[in-house]
């Protein structure tokens, strides 16, 4: 325990490339060097947030404690893609959003997996609220299908026809998730009681909840100013790397957005904790597509600018096949480091295909 402390402090040095990302940005320098400076100050962000996480989890219980922590962890997402779409860089936009539901569902419950199976033979989990988190995913999935399907076979009807359809399900989209909110927590809140945390057996002194809650307020408002900073380099970074802005958008932005994701998740998994982690990973993508996505959708309004939910055909095959394979996976109620191998191996293989994909 002692060790692991001090490798957390080390990695809380890095929190001085908050204000030096800050100089940096006001200072106008290389557009690369403030990119690589803000998302490294996002690492001992996330790790903050992952271990106020941790410990609010240990008040709350795993359920409510993954859906605490995908909200604070989606910060970072819904902040770069505000940021992003008040300079009309719609893509990067629409491609964050693929990006960060195949993030969480391939790569951080993957390395999850991947991480508690190399410690745990076999890790068990709450299979109704695994399965209930497919389900949604797969409703999110269709909300994704339909706009592209209508724009291929309908789009004689009009931008502003599309617009509305968008405009449509996204609220029907934010309505199921809301009620989603009020099944889990409220009415039937007895299917999803998994473990609880045991904190206080790593650490004599465990925080209050309240202290837990402001250290996770105060590092997601330090992780969005640092999402403003990374938004504004991101695309000449990104030239500069030759890279597409599909490609920013669907990986380098969702690995930055994801990061807090990564590191709770993952902690999660190693101590045993795969009803949270799964919370954690499921959740984070649930949100994403039936929270933020809508919730962009009306903020575009905002701007004058409408956005669509009419993502580019790959994307959407990408989005469902991944949302079927963790199905599959997560059917069965348990999982091993196989498993999450191969989630992160379908990751990497539609990785490779973005970057190939003209942007």
């Amino acid at each position: 325990m002692q060790k692991a402390l001090q490798e957390l402090n080390k990695l809380y040095l890095l929190l001085a490339l908050v204000p030096l990302a800050l100089v940096l940005e006001w200072s106008h320098v290389d557009p690369l060097l403030i990119f690589i400076t803000s998302a490294l100050a996002i690492i001992p962000l996330a790790g903050l947030m992952g271990e106020a996480t941790e410990k609010l989890a240990h008040h709350t219980g795993a359920g409510l404690g993954g859906l605490l922590n995908a909200s604070f962890g989606n910060a970072a997402e819904l902040i770069i893609a505000m940021m992003a779409l008040r300079e009309g860089l719609y893509d990067v936009v629409k491609a964050s959003i693929t990006g960060s539901i195949l993030g969480n569902i391939l790569l951080v419950l993957g390395a999850s997996m991947v991480a508690g199976g190399i410690r745990y033979e076999r890790q068990q989990f709450n299979r109704t609220a695994a399965g209930m988190g497919s389900s949604l995913l797969l409703l999110a999935a269709v909300g994704l299908i339909v706009p592209a399907i209508f724009h291929q076979t309908a789009a004689d009807q009009g931008d502003i026809i599309e617009q509305r359809l968008s405009l449509e399900i996204a609220v029907v989209l934010f309505g199921i998730y809301v009620l989603s909110l009020f099944f889990s927590l409220k009415t039937h809140q007895h299917l999803y009681l998994g473990e609880n945390p045991s904190i206080g057996e790593d650490d004599d002194r465990p925080w209050s909840k309240r202290t837990a809650m402001i250290v996770l307020a105060l590092a997601t408002v330090a992780t969005g100013v640092m999402s403003e900073a990374l938004v504004g380099a991101l695309v000449p970074a990104a030239e500069r790397l030759g890279m597409t802005r599909i490609f920013v958008g669907v990986i380098l932005v969702a690995l930055v957005g994801n990061a807090a994701e990564h590191s709770t998740a993952v902690l999660m998994a190693r101590k045993n904790h795969m009803d949270l982690a799964i919370g954690i990973a499921v959740g984070s993508s649930l949100q994403i597509a039936m929270l933020v996505a809508p919730v962009l959708v009306f903020v575009s309004y905002v701007f004058g600018a409408p956005l669509n939910l009419i993502f580019t055909p790959f994307e959407v095959a990408a989005v469902t096949l991944s949302v079927l394979i963790v199905g599959f996976i997560a059917m069965d109620g348990e999982s091993h480091w196989m498993e999450g191998v191969m989630l992160v191996g379908v990751y990497v293989i539609l990785a490779i295909a973005f970057f190939f994909l003209p942007g």
